[in-house]
């Protein structure tokens, strides 16, 4: 998988420019490139996104979010370059942006503006309160919409104060969502030849991801509460642990599943004990019933108890990081990690797209280029300028 190759996918007649930096606006244009779409990341000159410098150990972050799309420096805060932006806006299907909500209209780049030049384009914008609402204005981090949307408050242990998942999850959602509404935004153009604006919030992405936190509450008076490794009065679904240390994660949580694992753990009654028979009464006897389970799992190693429980079709797995990805079958089989043919890092290893489809696969072509490296191909290719007025820009830092 190299720069160069040829692109295909299932969007692949689209062109998206994408604005902005981080995560929650980036990895949206990643989803969008791995799908096909040629992506063309607009970047400060000089600068650059600050992903180009993140990630533990080396800075590989960029390779990831940055790959299958092709990099072009322009500073947009002067009039010349806001007025290439729209000349790339009239070839383009899709523009991304993430910045503070009030910073494109500041540069006479709001929708109105850029419909003007182009009626069709969708407009995506990712921020951490959305385009309205009093919060509008306001610096809005993935932590920050992680908090007020719910989630945080739901992460860790009880006896602790709320933890954060590990990950950037609050951006990768709202990115995730904005997407999603790319595509049913390109689908009513399709029928209408109507563009939009996509309004995708941190905070309203994961409140999306809340399931029933706020029915529990105005329905019952429920306030869902930080519950460690368990769901409440879903059992049994939690970590166990084997006799050579291992934790096993192990769901079983519905009737006719439970009843397999009693018939694995050889306690077949256990499924007709009224404290267990159904999901209710499993649910409120939940510390006893995992007290006997981990007592069963402690006598068996994690290879053992996996084996035994894959007999029984009970749905158990153990816990990854890293390492354990990159060897184990499953993950090979369906080449779920794949190497990227890097310029510095050779074969970088990298997750490969998802989702898989079946006719019009996506594909990565190449990880995450160098700053301006794609100026030639946009600004002479695709707009017709010529090498003077390119060196004139560059020399004038604009490009």
């Amino acid at each position: 998988m190299s720069e160069g190759s040829e692109t295909s996918g299932p969007l692949a007649d689209l062109r998206v420019l994408e604005l902005g930096q981080l995560i929650a606006g980036p990895f949206c244009g990643q989803l969008l490139g791995d799908l096909g779409a040629e992506v063309i990341k607009v970047e400060p000159p000089g600068v650059g996104d600050p992903m180009r410098s993140w990630g533990q150990g080396l800075p590989v972050w960029w390779s990831v979010i940055g790959r299958n799309k092709k990099c072009v420096s322009l500073d947009l805060r002067e009039p010349e370059g806001q007025a290439l932006l729209k000349r790339l806006v009239a070839e383009a299907d899709v523009l991304v942006e993430n910045f503070r909500p009030g910073t494109m209209e500041k540069w006479a780049l709001g929708y109105a503006d850029l419909a003007a030049v182009n009626p069709k384009l969708i407009m995506v914008r990712v921020s951490g309160f959305g385009q309205t609402g009093p919060y509008a204005r306001r610096a809005g981090y993935g932590s920050i919409g992680e908090a007020m949307g719910g989630i945080r408050y739901l992460a860790g242990d009880p006896d602790r104060p709320p933890s954060r998942v590990g990950l950037s999850i609050g951006d990768s959602l709202a990115a995730t969502f904005a997407c999603v509404g790319t595509l049913a935004a390109l689908h009513h153009r399709d029928r209408t030849g109507q563009g939009q604006i996509v309004d995708s919030a941190i905070y309203e992405a994961v409140l999306a991801m809340m399931e029933s936190t706020i029915p529990e509450y105005t329905e019952a008076g429920v306030i869902r509460e930080r519950s460690g490794s368990i769901l409440p009065k879903i059992a049994p679904s939690n970590v166990y642990p084997t006799s050579d240390g291992e934790m096993i994660v192990m769901g079983a949580n519905q009737d006719s599943v439970f009843s397999r694992l009693c018939d694995a753990m050889g306690k077949s009654e256990l499924a007709r004990d009224p404290r267990y028979r159904d999901h209710a009464a499993r649910g409120e006897h939940q510390q006893a019933l995992d007290e006997l389970i981990a007592a069963w799992t402690t006598t068996l190693g994690a290879d053992d108890l996996l084996a035994r429980l894959e007999e029984f079709g009970v749905p158990a797995g153990r816990i990854f990081r890293a390492p354990e990805m990159l060897a184990d079958p499953q993950f090979q089989a369906r080449e779920s990690i794949v190497d990227v043919s890097h310029p510095r890092f050779k074969d970088l290893k990298m997750q490969n797209v998802v989702p898989r489809l079946s006719a019009t696969a996506g594909s990565i072509r190449w990880p995450g280029p160098e700053l301006g490296a794609h100026n030639s191909e946009i600004y002479a290719g695709l707009l017709g300028l010529s090498p003077a007025e390119m060196a004139d820009l560059h020399s004038r830092g604009i490009i």
